[in-house]
Formats: structure tokens, sequence, C-alpha cells
């Protein structure tokens, strides 16, 4: 199904780019550590577009099941995935370089989670989850209100 769908299908599609940059080592590398490429933001921006948009720093995913969430499956893999990035953003803090997150001991883990939750959502939208990520312009134009 497509994204939009979903009442809040840009808030969907805003935290679905965020689980796709954080769910790719090699992106990761790539953009973040590398600097390989430009127009994806660094880390801190796809923790923002993860959390601080939507507040799933505050509370379950559960709460927006039927609004951004197709269901409680969708829900407890991006909790997982929220709880595990969030755990090495405040081992490490939140103005560390990347480098800092990445070599982190528990980052693996953050990096599965975000890639299983991921997954269900791209899956769900009926989109290739081995898909780049959008850069940040396109993801824009994508949510942007007609």
């Amino acid at each position: 199904m497509p994204p939009s769908d979903l009442p809040w299908w840009r808030w969907r599609a805003r935290i679905r780019s965020a689980l796709h940059m954080l769910s790719d080592p090699g992106f990761q590398r790539g953009t973040w550590l590398d600097g390989g490429r430009g127009g994806y933001g660094d880390l801190s921006d796809a923790v923002y577009r993860l959390v601080g948009d939507s507040w799933l720093d505050r509370w379950s995913a559960e709460k927006y099941v039927g609004s951004v969430f197709r269901d409680s499956a969708e829900a407890v893999a991006v909790d997982a995935a929220v709880l595990r990035v969030l755990l090495v953003v405040h081992k490490v803090g939140e103005d560390a370089p990347a480098a800092a997150y990445l070599g982190h001991p528990d980052w693996p883990e953050a990096v599965r989670a975000a890639r299983e939750a991921h997954h269900r959502l791209a899956v769900n939208d009926g989109e290739d989850p081995e898909a780049p990520p959008l850069p940040l312009a396109e993801l824009g134009r994508l949510t942007a209100r007609a």
C-alpha cells in the first residue's frame, strides 16, 4: 500500500527516512564518516527525524497505530529501534561526531533494530527496502503540502 493511505503519512515518510539511514552501515560510512555524499544530513538529523518530529522518545509508537503505523508489529519494531538508537545517543552525547556513535559497542544493535523496522515499513508500503535512502531534498518534495 502507498504510505499516503495513512492520515499522517508525511510523518511516516520522515520516520522511514531516518530508519533507512540508521539501518545501513555502508550508507553511514560513506555519508556520515567519509563525507562522500551530500544532501542527506548528518546522523543528528536522522535521529531528529526519528524522534524529534514524532515524540517517539516520549511515548510508544503504538499511540500512532492507524495514523502513522499500520499495525502493532510496525509499532513494536519502531519502538525497539528508537530505544536502541537513543541508548547510544544518551551514552555518547547528543553533539558527538558520527564516529563516536558508529564506533560505540551498542551501535550494531541499534543498526539491527533500525533495519528491522525499516524493512517492515518499506515492505508494508510496497517499496523495496534495499533501495538507497532518499536525499533530504527529495524527501522534502515527497512530503511537501500540495
